[in-house]
């Protein structure tokens, strides 16, 4: 394969893929799991995604009258919290490239009686349709392993937001330890894909999910990027023995 090849291809798990059609790939997955992304979260993670993003929204330091932009936000749950935090005279901003998981978002949170500050956009992460220096924090939460170009939606993500702004990424990442990377394995390979398929009808998207996840940055790799980006102190948490990391980074 030449250099040239190699820049028009890129992963969609463990597949070879050119970018194209991973786009289209990965649409199809969040296509096909929308109406049960909310009970296949609980499901898979036994509850503890909740404790994880609980932890993100304590570290993003997010005020009253702020605005936050939920990037991949899916079906809105960072996004109702924010919505409180915000208050009236704040703004959060729901943005997901995936017209199924917005329109799952949108009705979620309008059913809630969420509507006076929160604004629904779709939206590619690698090119935000946003001016520059809008947004006091970003956050993307599980979205990041899925975007082909990642340095360049951290790029872009620099830019939306104001200086001294905040970004998060809370995204599944690489166990620090042996054994658990082992149990890891062998849920995520073996016991996801079945619960997918009983419960979404759905056994290859969460295959998929499973891939994605050893396909993607680990947290010293992620940091870099992150760096290299633009932004600065760049520190990331672990929880769950490594599972799941928090990347935090500031804009000054």
């Amino acid at each position: 394969m030449t250099d040239e090849d190699r820049s028009a291809t890129t992963h969609f798990g463990f597949l070879t893929v050119s970018k194209a059609q991973k786009a289209l790939m990965v649409a199809d997955v969040f296509h096909s799991i929308a109406e049960k992304y909310d009970l296949m979260n609980d499901l898979m993670s036994f509850g503890i995604h909740r404790l994880w993003k609980r932890f993100a929204i304590q570290c993003s330091g997010v005020r009253r009258g702020q605005k936050v932009l939920d990037l991949a936000g899916g079906t809105g749950d960072l996004t109702a919290t924010f919505s409180r935090i915000v208050g009236e005279k704040g703004d959060v901003v729901l943005a997901d490239i995936n017209e199924s998981m917005l329109k799952m978002g949108r009705e979620k949170l309008r059913n809630r009686g969420i509507l006076g500050n929160v604004s629904y956009v779709q939206a590619n992460a690698e090119a935000l349709p946003f001016s520059h220096n809008i947004f006091d924090c970003i956050i993307m939460s599980f979205g990041l392993r899925n975007v082909t170009e990642k340095d360049q939606a951290l790029k872009s993500m620099y830019l939306a937001l104001k200086p001294g702004g905040r970004l998060l990424i809370l995204e599944f990442s690489t166990p620090r330890c042996k054994l658990l990377k082992k149990a890891y394995d062998l849920y995520s390979f073996h016991v996801l894909p079945c619960i997918g398929n009983i419960v979404a009808q759905d056994a290859r998207s969460y295959r998929y999910l499973a891939e994605s996840i050893r396909m993607h940055p680990d947290q010293e790799m992620l940091k870099s990027m992150i760096l290299a980006a633009g932004f600065n102190k760049a520190e990331y948490f672990n929880m769950s023995g490594g599972i799941v990391a928090l990347h935090r980074s500031y804009k000054f």
